[in-house]
């Protein structure tokens, strides 16, 4: 019989989406106080693959990504996605507007896989807790990243994967000097 073993810590990083620079900035500070410090934010990328959010949030949208520095532990996700959730509600009250103002979107990058946290349910999805499903969006090769047939078009295209893999190299370096 195999025992199980304790998980080994992720990388967290979140994505968030808005059309306020403003709204971005005070979403990631309020980031900052509930994950601990940033390592590395991403360049601000057009989020105009698809058109989910504009109804909600207008346009143009952009999204950028965080990582940040604490490793926390893959079943973490559900609480963080349900705090990520609360955070949105709070900075619509905050800048006071009737609809959202800003998507995030925490994942957990692994050596071998990111995978994004969600309310949405659908058949390869799997839930973990709270409402809150895993969303296994890429895989990862030595230095190359894999789509799956249901990841999202945006993570489809290249514009994030090099920003992901710089992540993940560090993310690999963290655990070795842990002895990971």
């Amino acid at each position: 019989m195999a025992e199980a073993k304790p998980f080994v810590p992720v990388k967290l990083i979140c994505g968030l989406i808005s059309g306020k620079n403003d709204v971005l900035l005070v979403a990631e500070k309020a980031l900052v106080r509930d994950f601990g410090p940033v390592e590395s934010v991403s360049e601000s990328y057009p989020f105009d693959l698809i058109d989910y959010y504009e109804k909600e949030m207008g346009r143009p949208l952009s999204r950028r990504f965080l990582s940040f520095e604490p490793l926390v532990l893959p079943d973490d996700l559900s609480r963080i996605k349900l705090r990520t959730n609360r955070m949105e509600a709070e900075l619509q009250e905050l800048f006071q507007t009737e609809s959202r103002i800003v998507n995030i979107d925490p994942g957990c990058l692994r050596g071998s896989s990111l995978v994004m946290g969600t309310a949405k349910n659908f058949a390869h999805r799997i839930p973990i807790g709270g409402g809150i499903y895993a969303h296994l969006e890429l895989l990862f090769g030595k230095d190359s990243v894999k789509a799956l047939e249901w990841t999202y078009p945006d993570f489809k295209s290249p514009r994030y994967h090099g920003w992901l893999l710089q992540v993940r190299k560090r993310y690999l370096e963290q655990l070795k000097s842990l002895g990971a």
